[in-house]
């Protein structure tokens, strides 16, 4: 299972968490179900995303825009203004095995999470 996560800039860890934790309870999952975390290599420097990825235990993959723009975005994004079709669905969708989104994106305060299998 691959969550992909899209956030604003300056988020902390604790925002991250919960959005993360928020997602899976959801979903019914659990951290360990999480296979990997994606988002865009613009995110590749947001201290809280990677803060909150260490603190979990987990690797996060960081995209270029080629290999997000390989996938839509079905809810939509405001990522377009960044040349990208969206960061949290295609993320997700990029690095997952069956190409199917088991949560669409959905916002949370300032993170967006999109889980894919």
């Amino acid at each position: 299972m691959i969550m992909g996560i899209g956030t604003r800039k300056g988020v902390n860890k604790e925002e991250v968490i919960y959005a993360i934790k928020y997602a899976l309870r959801e979903v019914g999952k659990e951290i360990d179900d999480i296979d990997m975390f994606a988002s865009s290599k613009l995110k590749e420097n947001e201290q809280g995303l990677l803060e909150a990825v260490s603190f979990l235990g987990k690797d996060i993959k960081f995209l270029s825009v080629d290999e997000i723009n390989r996938y839509d975005a079905p809810s939509g994004s405001k990522a377009n203004r960044f040349g990208l079709t969206g960061v949290a669905e295609p993320s997700a969708l990029a690095l997952s095995e069956k190409k199917k989104l088991i949560l669409r994106k959905k916002v949370y305060g300032r993170i967006t999470i999109a889980i894919a299998e």
